[in-house]
């Protein structure tokens, strides 16, 4: 019986109940508690120091005013980051290629950068739908190309991510099936394809 490639991204199921939120809440289990002491072990120690540089870089270009956002955008990359990085294990399922879990993250955030934007700093906001020096008879036209662009951002990016992600598992199955198949049969094209594998393997590990 054959098997659809596409099965690996549908949720599965236990007793008819998709265990997408258990796929979702596990990468919260992986990470220590911080110590309120002073000194604490290697592990917590790295762990910090990792977050406290991934921030720093996150938040060097922004004025004092968007550093706020640290908590929310750390902790979503965190996120992600580990989600992405457990669904290149077997037999695991990686949330984020769903698009409806992506674009569940993508408008509500795109939706309050555009309405802080527009409360706090309404004319700036409204001057990144026309480009300065535009010629009076385009201006209609560009304001309606910007905005069309300003909304299906979240989508374009959700879909980027999701496409990224599903087309990596496809071709790791892809090409880890077709290891199998020529095992028995060309064992040397195999070890070639292997080893295709498993630099395809660094490059999602990369993407991940």
């Amino acid at each position: 019986m054959m098997v659809s490639f596409f099965d690996q991204f549908a949720s599965p199921l236990y007793l008819g109940i998709p265990l997408i939120a258990i796929a979702i809440t596990l990468p919260w289990v992986l990470y220590p508690t911080p110590s309120p002491r002073w000194i604490s072990n290697r592990l917590i120690t790295v762990q910090g120091w990792l977050i406290n540089r991934f921030t720093n870089q996150l938040m060097l270009p922004l004025n004092m005013g968007g550093h706020k956002w640290a908590l929310l955008l750390t902790s979503l990359m965190v996120f992600l980051i580990t989600i992405n990085m457990l669904g290149l294990l077997p037999y695991t399922f990686t949330p984020t290629t769903q698009l409806s879990l992506n674009m569940g993250f993508a408008v509500p955030l795109w939706l309050a950068t555009v309405i802080i934007g527009m409360r706090n700093q309404p004319t700036v906001a409204l001057g990144h739908l026309l480009p300065e020096g535009t010629p009076i008879p385009l201006i209609p036209v560009l304001i309606i190309i910007e905005t069309i662009s300003l909304f299906i951002r979240p989508l374009a990016l959700g879909v980027r991510l999701t496409a990224n992600l599903t087309a990596g598992h496809l071709l790791i199955q892809l090409i880890a099936t077709a290891v199998f198949v020529l095992l028995p049969m060309m064992p040397t094209v195999a070890i070639l394809t292997a080893t295709v594998l498993f630099l395809l393997t660094l490059l999602e590990v990369a993407v991940a």
